[in-house]
């Protein structure tokens, strides 16, 4: 199985399974001199981890990362940085009985018909296990852009969860950290938990879920044309997350009601520069990155695991039924966001130094 890396000059790769010994990720091309800890990777780490809340997967894992290469007395050597987690409460038992089963909605068909072999344990590679090595790596990013872009801020929050919305009018950048569902809306988290209890304990289902991620502060010129633009990295690193099904950049599909008049986001001469009257491009234009807050929103579908019955074939062509048991995330989208903004930090880290190697300090200037 090949396409375990992204990235131009910083770039990660993945590597274990759910059920195996272990999982982590390699990085490679990050600056050497960049003050790297594992206690700090761990913060990041923390907020992915399971088993935090009733709202979340049950499973108990520490998630605690151990830098086997890469770094030395606390700083990036420009070498590979190995990335290390152990899995310490697999329970492979609980899945037993779909060795031979397909999940709807589950990646296991593909798999199967794809490889020939899969790893029935938690999904393999295909379980959103695989994103603790991608929050991992994000650290790592986000400390090399604490050096080079200083005032450069991510922040992943939940905007929806069903048919179920924030209210913008109540948005509160410090409730994000407040509450289960990394929401910005107190009352739709109020909403969401009593929602996501009566899924999970009554209706024996799952649902999705709505996450937006904004970039503050990041530099003017990030990315470039045809085929190298920044909205079309931070989408493909957004679409790679598991089970993710759709991604827009700013205005997104709303932008197809617009009028090019309300569409387009017009510019004056500030003290300081361009400022623009809105932000509906998403802070990023011709693949290009305009200083604004650049904004990303992507849907996750319902967890597939569920105690519902549902009807499926086996790996020999018979039809039968299936109630997947197990520990699972009753809404994945809750643990997504951390993920979210490690693929952001990744994302802008990797633009960022292609952007300095390629044209440093030729911009043209305004004013």
């Amino acid at each position: 199985m090949s396409h375990n890396t992204f990235g131009h000059l910083f770039r990660v790769t993945t590597w274990g399974e759910s059920h195996g010994p272990a999982l982590g990720a390699t990085v490679d091309g990050c600056p050497p001199g960049v003050e790297v800890e594992a206690e700090a990777i761990q913060r990041w780490l923390d907020r992915r981890k399971p088993g935090q809340s009733k709202h979340t997967t049950q499973r108990k894992e520490a998630d605690a990362v151990e830098i086997l290469s890469g770094v030395f007395e606390g700083r990036s050597t420009g070498t590979p940085i190995q990335l290390m987690i152990r899995n310490t409460d697999q329970r492979s038992k609980d899945y037993g009985k779909i060795a031979e089963t397909f999940r709807p909605g589950h990646a296991d068909i593909t798999y199967w018909q794809k490889y020939g072999i899969r790893d029935y344990r938690g999904g393999g590679r295909s379980s959103a296990r695989e994103t603790a090595a991608r929050v991992a790596a994000g650290g790592v990013a986000r400390a090399a852009l604490t050096a080079l872009a200083p005032k450069l801020e991510i922040t992943g929050y939940m905007v929806g969860m069903g048919e179920l919305e924030i209210d913008r009018s109540r948005f509160d950048w410090n409730e994000i950290g407040r509450n289960d569902f990394w929401c910005p809306d107190a009352q739709a988290a109020g909403a969401f938990a009593e929602h996501l209890d009566w899924l999970r304990r009554d209706d024996h289902n799952s649902v999705g879920a709505t996450i937006e991620c904004v970039a503050r502060g990041v530099p003017v010129g990030l990315g470039a044309p045809v085929y190298g633009k920044l909205d079309t990295d931070l989408a493909a690193a957004m679409m790679s997350i598991n089970a993710v099904k759709g991604v827009e950049i700013g205005e997104g599909m709303q932008a197809a009601r617009l009028t090019g008049r309300d569409n387009a986001d017009e510019i004056t001469m500030g003290p300081n520069g361009p400022v623009y009257s809105s932000n509906h491009a998403g802070g990023i234009l011709g693949g290009i990155s305009t200083g604004q807050d650049v904004v990303v929103r992507f849907a996750v579908k319902p967890t597939s695991s569920i105690l519902s019955e549902r009807r499926t074939i086996t790996k020999s062509g018979e039809e039968t039924t299936i109630v997947t048991k197990g520990r699972h995330d009753p809404c994945v989208g809750i643990r997504a966001v951390p993920v979210a903004e490690a693929m952001m930090a990744c994302v802008l880290l990797d633009h960022l130094l292609r952007h300095r190697g390629q044209v440093g300090d030729a911009g043209g200037r305004i004013g």
